[in-house]
């Protein structure tokens, strides 16, 4: 596959489907190449065993996996239209695997938020899950609403990873020629300390405008970077899942680190990012942090 392709994830499956005729339609108006991925594993424990019949029933997997792939292909250009670069590849590896060892050289991995097939389990929570955790570049669960308008909505809390979803979101928006709504949120819980403590002496408004310098540190330098992109901020006292999922119900792409300020070391996905693959009305981007 080229180098920094848009990668997507195929299975047959209606949602994998979808995902590819959003990833196919990306590529063709940021003039980069798509690279299609189907995950194959059956029965590769019985190839060349000598038995006739496996032998038969490996090779009508084979056959079915190249008709979904060629079938994936003419779904892309119908798409993606005739000038899209469009490359394919039959993995003899589980869908997660092949999908995060593609993503080692990709710009961003697609995949759909169910599926079946090839990527057997590709459900929320599973396979869907695991890619985003994994990768190595930005990933894009498609799910809600079909039409792309409304802005990119960014979430902001202050960590490393967030600085670099940050700057992904500016991108997004620049191309896409449309604004960038920036949300951080603080919550009742961040200051008051343990359960069942009450805040008595806590001044709200200076909270606030702590939250307000925070995000307005954090666009300095992305705004400075991309003056084309209309800047909304959004600070607010709620819980981040909360806003970001109202925010999807307008919006064309939510884009979140992988984990914020709130997950401990070593945690792969946040709760924040596992509630918007759930459950946002829009595409999802799922940015990791450099070091993986």
């Amino acid at each position: 596959m080229d180098s920094n392709a848009i990668v997507v994830g195929v299975d047959g499956s209606d949602e994998a489907d979808r995902a590819l005729r959003w990833a196919a339609g990306t590529a063709a108006r940021r003039h980069e190449p798509l690279h299609i991925v189907h995950g194959f594993a059956p029965m590769a424990g019985f190839y060349g065993a000598g038995l006739p019949v496996l032998r038969e029933a490996y090779e009508a997997f084979v056959k079915a996996a190249d008709d979904l792939l060629a079938a994936a292909e003419r779904t892309a250009r119908e798409a993606g239209g005739p000038e899209l670069t469009i490359t394919a590849g039959k993995l003899h590896e589980a869908g997660p695997v092949a999908l995060i060892e593609a993503s080692r050289t990709a710009r961003t991995v697609v995949l759909g938020c169910s599926g079946t097939g090839g990527f057997t389990g590709m459900m929320v929570g599973s396979t869907t899950v695991e890619v985003a955790a994994h990768a190595r570049c930005p990933v894009v669960v498609v799910r809600g609403r079909d039409e792309a308008t409304g802005p990119v909505v960014a979430g902001v809390d202050g960590s490393a990873t967030s600085e670099r979803a940050l700057g992904t979101a500016f991108e997004e928006a620049s191309w896409r020629g449309v604004p960038l709504v920036a949300v951080h949120v603080w919550a009742d819980a961040d200051i008051a300390g343990p359960p069942g403590t009450v805040p008595f002496l806590v001044d709200w408004s200076e909270i606030e405008q702590d939250a307000q310098r925070l995000l307005a540190e954090q666009l300095a330098g992305w705004q400075e970077k991309y003056p084309d992109v209309v800047v909304e901020r959004v600070v607010a006292r709620d819980r981040p899942r909360h806003q970001l999922l109202s925010w999807s119900t307008r919006a064309q792409l939510v884009v979140v680190g992988s984990r914020g300020r709130g997950g401990f070391r070593g945690l792969l996905l946040g709760s924040t990012s596992q509630a918007l693959i759930h459950h946002a009305q829009c595409p999802v981007m799922i940015v990791r942090p450099d070091a993986v």
